[in-house]
């Protein structure tokens, strides 16, 4: 896949300044209601990361590494990230850029010093890849959930096929289960392959469809059809899942990723009947801002901070009120949040960066414009932190960069928010851009425990 985020939120820019480095109580601002004043019931929390499909490649990130990180003993749900659909909507499978990994998924051999399990993978084994790792990662951590997500920033277009009709959606469904929960997956060019060499990888499914009935990712397709046609997709999801579990014994689960945007939440969901569906749903805390945007700004606020000035004044909280208005219930919305941060270069040196014009976006590892946390963290020593106490979040500036980041005190942070909200804990975009120590994964298991 080409990009390294799958949520770019492209819509325009804002924000608001003064520095600090401390951690203070959670101060809403001015004129917004303060969630200390009505606290809300607190779920049972939910810690749910993405691992991605490809950091196996540049950044070296195996699925062992949630484990020697302290990880995977703290999360509740892992989501592998992503599965394709044809233009017909089903799941398959291929080694083509652009396409498909199969080799990364379930053929790769990895050897001893990458495995969680600590023995190299033979050639000749059935089921390879991450998959085998995601099955050696259960077998040491039994109570963690694994959810293979489909879609993505990149790979949402054929959503609208599979959702259109009864019949579409029916094998749709039929498809997924047979490759990804009965485990059939086929054999291209390698020994790896087979019927049920899969099975019991995974205990439920996540839908990342960016956006239905809405604009989003690259060949998307707008149809206001799509939000009946959503329902009916989780619907048909449900019903096969809970016929395949009743024959295996087992109840498989399903969560969606949910934009940010109240007005496409408005235009694609069914949101009471979405979230009956859904065993829960995580909701988009980042992506607010970033170089797609004409000027600096955060990407992950809590509040609209003063001096903001783009028209939509994009905020956590004002997501979080949009669903909950909409229907959505407390205990069943699990906040997104950054392991990575947005930049911005060619700054003039004005209000510590904040809300100014850019040259573009600033160079980075993998992606101009985006860099994750381990980076951003090495570098900072070159930057002066600031912090919007009332606003809620961090960002680096040195005179002509600007970076917009979570680290483990704006996280806290958030995860204090989504506490006294009664949310239903948070979810990580995504695990490899964590130190190898764990470090933003730790503060959020501390903060919620």
């Amino acid at each position: 896949m080409s990009a390294r985020r799958r949520f770019p939120f492209r819509l325009p820019v804002l924000l608001a300044s003064i520095l600090a480095l401390g951690l203070p109580a959670l101060a809403a601002p001015a004129g917004a209601a303060d969630p200390r004043a009505d606290p809300q019931p607190q779920a049972a929390a939910r810690k749910v990361g993405y691992f991605t499909q490809w950091s196996i490649y540049d950044r070296n990130y195996f699925v062992k590494n949630l484990d020697t990180s302290g990880a995977a003993g703290q999360l509740t749900h892992l989501n592998y990230a992503f599965g394709n659909l044809d233009a017909g909507g089903k799941c398959f499978q291929v080694n083509q850029a652009g396409e498909g990994d199969a080799w990364a998924d379930y053929q790769r051999r990895f050897t001893a010093e990458q495995t969680v399990n600590g023995t190299a993978d033979a050639y000749d084994q059935p089921l390879a890849g991450n998959l085998n790792q995601l099955k050696q990662l259960k077998a040491k951590h039994p109570g963690l959930k694994v959810y293979i997500s489909f879609g993505g920033w990149t790979w949402s277009k054929n959503f609208h096929a599979a959702a259109a009709t009864p019949e579409s959606r029916a094998a749709h469904v039929k498809s997924c289960i047979d490759m990804w929960i009965r485990g059939n997956l086929p054999k291209i060019g390698e020994p790896q392959g087979g019927d049920r060499v899969a099975a019991g990888v995974f205990d439920g499914v996540d839908l990342d469809w960016e956006w239905p009935a809405s604009e989003g990712g690259p060949g998307n397709v707008v149809d206001p059809a799509d939000k009946q046609n959503y329902t009916a997709l989780l619907q048909e999801w449900r019903t096969q899942l809970d016929a395949v579990g009743q024959e295996l014994g087992k109840t498989y689960d399903i969560s969606a990723f949910l934009p940010a945007d109240p007005k496409k939440i408005e235009a694609g969901y069914e949101v009471p009947k979405v979230f009956d569906l859904l065993t829960f749903g995580t909701i988009q805390g980042y992506d607010l801002h970033g170089a797609y945007d004409p000027t600096t700004n955060h990407q992950s606020a809590i509040f609209s901070p003063d001096g903001d000035p783009s028209p939509e004044k994009w905020s956590i909280d004002q997501t979080i009120k949009a669903w909950r208005a909409a229907g959505a219930p407390n205990d069943k919305m699990v906040l997104g949040v950054p392991f990575y941060g947005r930049g911005w270069t060619g700054v003039p040196n004005q209000n510590d960066g904040l809300f100014q014009s850019s040259t573009g976006p600033a160079p980075a590892t993998y992606e101009a414009g985006i860099e994750d946390y381990e980076v951003l963290k090495a570098k900072a020593g070159s930057f002066t932190l600031h912090r919007h106490e009332k606003a809620g979040f961090a960002w680096l500036y040195d005179g002509t960069t600007f970076w917009t980041f979570d680290d483990a005190a704006e996280i806290t942070r958030k995860v204090e928010y989504l506490k006294q909200q009664g949310l239903g804990g948070a979810m990580v975009w995504s695990m490899d851009g964590d130190t190898p120590e764990g470090e933003l994964m730790t503060a959020i298991h501390n903060a919620l425990s």
